[in-house]
């Protein structure tokens, strides 16, 4: 256990205070904060900046990186109820989307085409975000997140390829776990925990399958809840008059 004398030491730290936008609730006062930036007592703030609102500051970025989350949910539990993480049931279930299924050819497309969008739109709002400043004090742990959630949407788009069980998804997640395995120290164990195995087989087909719907979009959900919390409690979004006090309101 650290002690007393070392968290408080720890307190007022520049990274702490990022984190933590508030003491441990002991007081009235404390009590009272700790309920205003709870995220489900307090969802939409009480006021916004002008300038915040315009095309210009953020594009709508975030909004449509979201909206493409949600589509991408919605297609995804709809393609599952024709889809089995087997070898060879995974190809068949895709020849039957394609040539069975009615509209199946469609929802698998909508699906592929917001994944694509996606990993474009949440790369460009992190562009953004990083040229109006948003990683400067106080939004330091919430440009973190950002990160996060970006290495998140390129990790369901990459276990997502290998489930159509075609040539091209098997050759690329082998390539891909080569190369995860060039890593150093822990490259090869990443590899064997990624495929549940040393061969691309029906392991790995399962383990990115589970990658992919479960751990992985609940992660994103996590962290998407958090990332738009913090923009609330930090102030709004960086619009240009921000830029030149550091983010300070």
């Amino acid at each position: 256990m650290l002690s007393t004398s070392v968290l408080n030491r720890l307190r007022v730290t520049r990274a702490w205070q990022s984190i933590f936008r508030r003491g441990p609730a002991r007081t009235n006062r404390t009590r009272s904060l700790a309920i205003f930036g709870n995220i489900f007592f307090h969802l939409l703030p009480v006021k916004v900046r002008e300038k915040s609102l315009r095309v210009r500051a953020t594009y709508y970025l975030g909004s449509i990186s979201f909206l493409l989350f949600v589509v991408l949910t919605v297609t995804g539990v709809l393609l599952m109820l024709y889809y089995h993480p087997a070898v060879p049931q995974a190809y068949r279930d895709m020849k039957d989307l394609r040539f069975v299924v009615s509209n199946g050819v469609f929802l698998r497309n909508v699906h592929r085409l917001a994944a694509q969008l996606m990993v474009v739109a949440v790369f460009w709002h992190m562009c953004h975000v990083f040229y109006r400043g948003g990683y400067r004090p106080p939004r330091e742990f919430n440009w973190v997140i950002g990160v996060a959630l970006l290495l998140i949407t390129l990790f369901l788009s990459y276990t997502g390829y290998l489930l159509p069980w075609d040539q091209l998804a098997f050759w690329a997640i082998t390539v891909g776990t080569n190369i995860i395995s060039a890593m150093p120290v822990l490259g090869s164990k990443v590899r064997f925990l990624l495929l549940g195995g040393n061969l691309v087989g029906e392991n790995a087909l399962l383990r990115f399958y589970v990658l992919h719907c479960v751990i992985l979009p609940l992660l994103a959900v996590v962290f998407i809840a958090v990332h738009f919390w913090r923009v609330q409690k930090d102030g709004g979004l960086t619009v240009a008059e921000q830029e030149h006090d550091g983010g300070k309101d």
